[in-house]
């Protein structure tokens, strides 16, 4: 999805794909973009940038204008789930066992120029929770029983930003030296690259 300046929406890859190439092609056009800071949360499970970014482009009139851009923020982050198994002839059942392998989510979230002040945009994005009930419950003892995840311990997470969207510009992963768990993670214990 775009969100261009005081235009509708641009939905889908042909759309967009035609979109950014038609801007290219457009006399004066130029895209910057700068990355402030990124962080990711002590959980793990939230990360977000401040940003500067601008667009230069000809108005209607020829004029050359430049405008606060946009960017769609992406979270992607690891875990080590913990999960229950449930008998489903009895609630109350629920015997020790293996945790299932770990599973990836994501969340991201579309800025619009609107909330761009000044080249700076504060965001948070939250990713999707992990499915559960696990389908056919693999770490159950057998695929009748009811698999459902009960917490995430993260082991790493990364923020993609793209300006515009569909165009990656900046990267940032990040492992956490031992899994998450409820509470602040120290500084120490996180190690962040960027590209």
């Amino acid at each position: 999805m775009v969100l261009p300046p005081d235009q509708p929406v641009v939905v889908g890859k042909p759309a967009i794909k035609e979109f950014v190439r038609q801007s290219m092609a457009m006399p004066g056009f130029s895209v910057t973009w700068e990355p402030e800071q990124a962080v990711i949360a002590a959980g793990g499970d939230l990360g977000y940038m401040v940003e500067r970014n601008r667009i230069t482009f000809a108005d209607s009139s020829g004029s050359i204008r430049t405008q606060l851009g946009k960017a769609v923020v992406t979270l992607t982050a690891v875990g080590n789930p913990t999960a229950t198994c449930t008998n489903p002839g009895s609630d109350t059942h629920q015997p020790a066992g293996h945790n299932p392998a770990p599973i990836t989510v994501t969340g991201s979230e579309a800025i619009p120029a609107s909330e761009i002040k000044n080249g700076n945009t504060p965001f948070a994005v939250v990713t999707n929770p992990p499915v559960t009930p696990v389908p056919k419950a693999p770490e159950c003892p057998n695929s009748n029983w009811i698999e459902d995840i009960t917490d995430m311990a993260f082991t790493s997470a990364t923020i993609s930003v793209e300006q515009p969207p569909g165009t990656v510009v900046l990267t940032v992963s990040c492992t956490f030296s031992s899994p998450t768990s409820d509470g602040a993670v120290p500084g120490s214990h996180v190690s962040c690259t960027s590209s």
